[in-house]
């Protein structure tokens, strides 16, 4: 229970990205200098705090690198230069939608690479998830949004990434503590975006305006200390189940838009939330023996 209860936490730090990204995003910020400024000063203040405290910690096996470069690049980079491409190209409703299939590419790369059982609970918790999710942002009941090809790769495409994150970062968890993990993650993906954020124009902004407080704030509540729970409790976990649990992350994004920043909450809304709560609850409650009897 404790490893559900780590990632939730983590996902529902997640859910406060969107009060820090839009106050830089007013200051003139773009989105991927948002995602370079957040993994890089999270992986330098995650860099620092493991020099200072357990230096041992940041040693690592070269054999074990492309885990890293997996989790980074593959999983951090990618999906959310995705997810931003897909809200400009169809819009935010539908780029979320899309980003919350991560759960299913979760569970069947899981069962592909991991061997882990995909049990008829799962399959239901999916569906759940995802129904619910259509309902929290709004794609449901009336599925009126056009969506391009292109918006579809990229919505598609960051929810590859997200998922990929619990796949590729699970085998490292049995070597390595979450402090290292997180720390190497984010370290590779800021240097990976280095060249493609300018940032000239990054650092301009940084120097004009008042951005730190936001850029403090974002790296370390929904990033440094979210991934920190995430990666733990994953420890914990089955990719898959982690990655199910984790979709709170919308429900806490859309109640945080309710009593902090005055959207309104519609009864389609509601039952989106119970479906993702229901689903959440239900896989919690899945014995050994019922994976056993999947196999």
């Amino acid at each position: 229970m404790r490893g559900y209860w780590l990632v939730g936490a983590g996902a529902a730090l997640w859910g406060t990205i969107g009060w820090f990204v839009s106050a830089l995003q007013e200051l003139g910020f773009s989105s991927l200098q948002i995602v370079f400024l957040r993994t890089g000063v999270a992986g330098l203040l995650l860099l620092l705090y493991t020099l200072l405290v357990n230096p041992h910690q940041l040693r690592l096996s070269w054999r074990d690198l492309p885990y890293f470069l997996g989790t980074g690049i593959c999983s951090i980079a990618f999906f959310n230069w995705c997810y931003f491409q897909a809200i400009k190209e169809v819009s935010l409703s539908v780029a979320a939608v899309l980003l919350y299939t991560g759960p299913a590419f979760v569970v069947i790369l899981s069962r592909i690479f991991l061997k882990e059982v995909l049990t008829p609970l799962k399959i239901l918790s999916l569906l759940a998830t995802f129904l619910g999710c259509c309902l929290v942002v709004g794609w449901l009941p009336e599925m009126n949004q056009n969506i391009t090809v292109y918006g579809l790769i990229l919505g598609l495409g960051s929810g590859l990434g997200y998922g990929l994150y619990s796949v590729i970062g699970k085998p490292a968890t049995s070597r390595y503590s979450p402090l290292t993990i997180t720390t190497y993650t984010f370290i590779i993906a800021a240097l990976f975006l280095l060249p493609l954020s300018q940032p000239e124009s990054a650092l301009r902004l940084l120097v004009t305006t008042l951005a730190w407080p936001y850029i403090l704030a974002l790296s370390l509540i929904p990033t440094v200390i979210a991934y920190l729970l995430y990666t733990r409790g994953l420890s914990m976990l089955e990719s898959s189940r982690a990655s199910i649990t984790a979709t709170i992350e919308p429900v806490i994004a859309v109640l945080i838009g309710i009593f902090f920043l005055g959207d309104q909450l519609t009864l389609w809304q509601v039952l989106g939330i119970i479906f993702i709560l229901a689903a959440v609850t239900s896989i919690q409650f899945e014995t050994d023996s019922d994976q056993e009897m999947a196999d």
